[in-house]
């Protein structure tokens, strides 16, 4: 009976300590949750990053996130152009489903609905603190906004408890920087004004003083002059809280940097949205940079961005949360050149490639308007590795919500957690590319694009933009370079894609075909 009672007691003792070990890993579990840091450029080519080519300009910092991590060959934006493939990265969803996801003015309203769900706001439902610095271009308040008082809604009303932005792109007005909803630095006494369809009396152009201008426009942008650099539409006032272009890489930085270390120290794990400016126009790299990569200004901010990557490793190093932190790094759309401005883009190219070795660019349905440099970064978690999966920007919603244990998800993105962590390859098996409302259809090794009217070549940037009278299939593994139209050698494959396409696009699909081909 002794004995009985000693192994009881023995036995009871051993199921506490379990009991309490189990308790005990499942508060670790919760209380470690990994930070998530997304790094987005803009304009950033398939062939910008020497780890996907590039042999003329030499980008360690991302290279490290190539190399150490999991690189990507078969990564996609939702678009070819800024504000749709922003709305998609966030949201999850296909941009085309929103008729208003299109390159926005200054003064657009806030294009995700504040009941819409977005990574930011997925996030905060696991007790994350999330934060954007950098490019919005999403729109901002309710259809008219008082750039003088405080701008609702905004990132804080789609999921961003802390938000430091600018409101569209550095070549459009206004040109202040935006914290939680307030102008910084803004002089009350000199209100700012901003149209994009009149000038204000007295003010002056890029088109009418190009006196004052220390960066010629050459297309579109010849507005209002802000630091000698003429914009897209019309701004008055608020001297004191203008940015200063050349800064405005370090200015973004120090405030990702700040986030980071302040909610490093926190109890609960944060995400940030770090969306850098670089290489879009104008592109003004400081003064450390300049002429440094021989190719003019845009190859110098690409170096300034490679920089602003280190550092923010660095900081994370710094700060401990390397090896508890997931980054995530791509760009928004596909290279461009002349994109507005003089600035020796074309002519300093020399034997660079920005679009690596595929067709198009910026604003094109071909492969290099969507085909981004895509890697994800998880020190001692992630292995070192090269990922030829299909994935889109759309799957990151779904699959950090997995991550956190969400199960939040959208239905247009896919849960593709373990290719993005290198546990598996099967990636998606197909994905609708949008470039300025124009669709196209990739499935498996096969792209499809549709008849649309309308130029082939947008001749002010010298980009391909996919356009043709008929139906262009091609095979990417064998023909990347997509130089050989299969739709009549393959009449089956084709008929397949299009059944498919159509299924998936709808009524959509139908619109937008016959107004293309009325």
């Amino acid at each position: 009976m002794h004995i009985t009672k000693i192994l009881n007691f023995l036995f009871l003792s051993l199921l506490m300590i379990f009991s309490c070990q189990s308790k005990e890993s499942e508060e670790i579990t919760e209380t470690k949750k990994p930070n998530v840091l997304i790094i987005y450029l803009d304009d950033l080519g398939y062939g910008d990053l020497s780890a996907y080519g590039a042999t003329e300009i030499y980008t360690p910092n991302m290279d490290r996130l190539a190399n150490e991590g999991l690189k990507f060959t078969n990564a996609y934006a939702t678009s070819a152009t800024c504000t749709p493939s922003r709305y998609g990265i966030l949201t999850g969803t296909y941009p085309w489903r929103n008729d208003n996801a299109k390159i926005l003015p200054g003064t657009a309203p806030l294009l995700i609905e504040t009941d819409e769900m977005t990574i930011p706001k997925m996030l905060k439902t696991k007790g994350y603190h999330t934060g954007i610095v950098g490019k919005w271009h999403l729109g901002l308040g309710d259809g008219f906004v008082d750039w003088n008082e405080k701008i609702s809604p905004g990132p804080n009303e789609v999921g961003f408890d802390y938000a430091y932005i600018m409101a569209a792109t550095q070549d459009r007005v206004p040109t202040v920087y935006i914290k939680n909803g307030n102008v910084v630095g803004l002089d009350k006494e000199d209100p700012i004004l901003v149209d994009y369809d009149n000038n204000f009396e007295g003010e002056p152009t890029g088109k009418n003083n190009p006196e004052l201008l220390k960066m010629m426009w050459h297309h579109g942008h010849n507005s209002s002059i802000v630091n000698g650099i003429p914009r897209i539409g019309y701004m008055k006032g608020g001297e004191s809280a203008k940015w200063v272009d050349e800064d405005m890489a370090d200015h973004f930085l120090l405030e990702a940097q700040q986030f980071i270390k302040e909610k490093s120290r926190g109890e609960n794990p944060f995400f940030l949205y770090y969306a850098m400016q670089q290489p879009h126009v104008p592109r003004t790299p400081h003064p450390r940079f300049e002429g440094k990569s021989g190719m003019g200004p845009r190859g110098d901010v690409i170096l300034e961005a490679d920089w602003c990557v280190g550092e923010i490793m660095k900081t994370l190093e710094e700060e401990g949360v390397l090896e508890n932190t997931l980054v995530i790094f791509s760009s928004d759309n596909g290279p461009v050149l002349n994109d507005g401005y003089y600035d020796h883009a074309v002519e300093k190219l020399g034997n660079h490639t920005p679009w690596g070795h595929f067709r198009g660019g910026k604003y094109s349905l071909f492969e290099a308007g969507t085909r981004m440099p895509f890697m994800t970064y998880w020190k001692g978690t992630i292995q070192p590795g090269v990922s030829e999966a299909l994935v889109s920007q759309l799957d990151l919603l779904n699959s950090l919500s997995t991550l956190v244990g969400s199960d939040i998800k959208t239905e247009d993105g896919v849960d593709l957690l373990d290719v993005l962590l290198g546990n598996s390859n099967e990636g998606r098996a197909e994905v609708i590319l949008e470039a300025t409302s124009r669709t196209a259809f990739r499935s498996g090794d096969y792209i499809l694009i549709p008849p649309y009217d309308g130029p082939k070549v947008n001749e002010l940037v010298n980009i391909e933009l996919g356009n043709d009278s008929e139906y262009q299939l091609y095979n990417l593994k064998s023909d990347p370079g997509q130089n050989n139209n299969l739709a009549k050698s393959q009449p089956e494959v084709l008929k397949k894609l299009i059944a498919r396409f159509e299924e998936l696009r709808g009524s959509e699909y139908e619109k937008i075909q016959q107004l293309e081909l009325k």
